[in-house]
């Protein structure tokens, strides 16, 4: 799948070799405060954890995976979108309900492009499929992402433990029905 630049962003699904890219954004504490406390990822967990989870749910054809988000005129690497099925590391993935996800580099934040990313992806990988809601979860306390939700259109559905392998947090799942036809 391609999916065309937007007013100021460019999108590349990424692959295993993508694993320095990864591991960069992954290094400044801020970003990854909501994620597991601020601590950088190992280049080690970037490939024995993150990438293989990513080549499970990573499909070309639907847009699945994690898109590269760069500015369009500079090509500087600003971030990533993830996109996949709700509940993908269940026994009962919900690929009517995707999930959206993001982190950006720090430098980039506060620039609406988190938004114009996450609308943009979304809308590219919906569109002619069978998908009713689009669905995103964040830590209860990261509001910038909470913000992003809701500029999306996206509403509160309800707030719970996260349950996950590499951390359980106090989540806030938002919620948008999509028209993809």
């Amino acid at each position: 799948m391609h999916i065309n630049n937007s007013e100021r962003l460019k999108f590349r699904l990424m692959d295993s070799k993508d694993a320095q890219a990864l591991w960069e954004i992954d290094q400044d504490p801020a970003v990854m405060k909501f994620l597991n406390g601020g601590k950088p990822t190992s280049i080690e967990q970037v490939n024995s954890v993150f990438i293989p989870r990513m080549n499970k749910y990573r499909n070309s054809e639907l847009g699945w995976g994690i898109w590269q988000v760069s500015n369009k005129v500079t090509e500087e690497y600003l971030g990533w979108v993830l996109i996949r099925p709700m509940s993908f590391f269940t026994d009962s993935p919900n690929t009517k309900d995707l999930e959206l996800g993001w982190r950006f580099f720090q430098t980039t934040w506060g620039k609406g492009y988190a938004t114009e990313a996450a609308i943009a992806i979304k809308d590219a990988v919906v569109a002619n499929t069978d998908v009713t809601h689009v669905s995103a979860l964040a830590v209860a306390d990261n509001l910038a992402s909470v913000g992003v939700m809701k500029k999306m259109g996206m509403n509160f559905v309800r707030a719970y433990l996260h349950k996950d392998p590499i951390g359980d947090f106090d989540a806030v799942h938002y919620q948008m029905s999509v028209t993809n036809k």
